[in-house]
């Protein structure tokens, strides 16, 4: 007779974070208020309970927060590289050393499982501050724009002055990292406007800052909502303005910037194909499916949220991938067991519900493990449609939520044809025994990103964005200091 385990939770302490009822701005290496006033709260997503009480930037602020990143621009990009490199080497080690209260505080107000920020997000964090911190003292042998000859050094790369970025909701601490560290390491200063929804990482990371002994001035972190992050790409004192979020944000931001001589990188929306093919190991490929479109509750910008299968296997995985599908814990984030937390807001999950329910009118099967969710917070069921045509809005629109649409194929002249009929072209897999197909097939894929026989790997490296109205500009590696260089 087989043994049957209870589920037992294993809910991660709330007690190592200490979060404050209200917080105020970081400028100039001190918290202040809002020059007019304003607040607004950050709730967390599982519960609806209020985190705390944050200070709303007005223009006003922004200006001097930038001001203050221009005096502090004359020092910092003086330094030598060596000398920045120290700030952050010790900034990357500091957020190891808080990194369990950290991923619990990200998980409070983003609403992901504590596993994903605890081993995915809060490690990667402190590898792209480790890995800029070595090319601090290093930039004129990165070889942008010209390789260096006969063994002599490149060219003199120069900062550009003060960075204007803008984050989103979804990786909060992981995408400040992706902004803030090549822009410290290359010798610019920073403005950071984190997601109104998800503020409080981007706060604590002021505190790091003051920790790790960070001249004043050198990061700005300005909360706030769209009016905030508008007023700060427009402001006049910014030269670089670095974006991540939505397609329709990032297109009001390129005409903003139009006509100046700002500099831009825009990482906006994805439709990812991940390409099974039927030589694919089927279990392998179940669990980078499951990977691709449910990590972060498919809220991730290179989700793999159309999943084409060659035709004659489709029975053999739809069948494999509702078995594992079925398996997935939805639930309190903070349990340690959980793989599906909540959707960020009532927004966003009102979004997800509207797009689920056009599949359903439009002809689509849907389908859902069963699952009781919550009572409190926003919630949705893993969900997988079949029988989807690339006409289907579910098909054709980023739904930033967890639900996979498949669709089929007979060649792979036929799926690289599905993959690449998009607006999209952020990122894609493939699933397949044979190399060479791997790489015929990756060729051919428009996007910036291909997986081959994974998905979802991420590492501070390589080189992260898309094509098309996925965006323009490169993140990490070394070409993600290009951005923030004038070479």
């Amino acid at each position: 007779m087989a043994m049957s385990f209870e589920y037992a939770p294993a809910p991660e302490s709330r007690a190592v974070v200490d979060i404050a009822p209200s917080y105020g701005l970081f400028i100039d290496g001190e918290f202040r208020e809002a020059s007019d006033g304003k607040v607004f709260k950050t709730v967390s997503p599982s519960t609806e309970e209020v985190l705390s009480e944050v200070a709303q930037a007005s223009a006003e602020d922004v200006d001097t927060a930038v001001k203050a990143a221009r005096k502090a621009f004359e020092k910092w990009s003086a330094l030598p590289g060596s000398e920045r490199a120290k700030y952050l080497f010790r900034i990357a080690r500091i957020i190891q050393e808080r990194s369990r209260e950290l991923a619990v505080l990200e998980t409070l107000d983003n609403g992901k499982p504590i596993k994903e920020t605890r081993d995915a997000d809060l490690p990667l964090v402190a590898a792209h501050f480790f890995y800029y911190a070595g090319w601090a003292d290093k930039l004129e042998y990165a070889a942008l724009g010209r390789s260096p000859m006969n063994g002599t050094s490149g060219p003199n790369p120069k900062p550009l002055g003060v960075a204007g970025q803008v984050i989103p909701w979804n990786f909060p601490l992981l995408m400040l990292a992706w902004k803030i560290a090549p822009a410290l390491a290359a010798g610019n200063t920073v403005v950071l406007k984190p997601a109104e929804t998800t503020p409080l990482s981007a706060l604590f990371f002021a505190d790091i800052c003051r920790q790790a002994g960070l001249p004043k001035g050198v990061v700005n972190i300005l909360t706030g909502d769209g009016s905030t992050g508008a007023a700060l790409v427009a402001h006049e004192g910014i030269d670089k303005v670095a974006f991540t979020g939505s397609t329709a944000v990032g297109k009001q931001i390129a005409r903003t910037v139009a006509g100046t001589d700002k500099r831009l990188t825009l990482e906006l929306g994805g439709k990812g194909a991940n390409i099974v093919f039927d030589d694919a190991p089927i279990d392998q490929a179940v669990e980078g499916i499951v990977n691709g479109i449910f990590f972060n509750q498919g809220q991730v910008c290179c989700a793999g949220s159309r999943l084409l299968v060659q035709e004659s296997i489709q029975d053999e995985l739809l069948d494999a991938l509702k078995r594992r599908m079925s398996t997935l814990r939805v639930g309190d984030p903070l349990d340690k067991n959980t793989d599906v937390g909540a959707i960020n807001s009532a927004e966003q999950l009102a979004r997800i519900t509207e797009l689920a329910d056009s599949g359903t009118a439009e002809g689509a099967e849907r389908w859902a493990p069963s699952c009781e969710l919550p009572s409190q917070g926003y919630w949705f069921a893993p969900t997988l449609f079949t029988n989807v045509t690339q006409a289907h809005r579910i098909a054709r629109e980023e739904i930033f939520g967890p639900v996979l649409s498949v669709l089929t194929f007979r060649t792979p002249a036929e799926a690289v044809a599905k993959a690449n009929n998009s607006q999209y072209g952020l990122s894609a897999g493939i699933w397949t025994e044979k190399g060479s197909r791997m790489l015929a097939v990756a060729d051919k894929l428009r996007a910036g990103v291909v997986w081959a026989n994974t998905f979802n790997k991420f590492d501070p490296t390589s080189p992260f964005g898309g094509f098309k109205e996925s965006g323009f500009g490169r993140e990490g590696g070394r070409h993600g200091l290009e951005a923030y260089l004038d070479v």
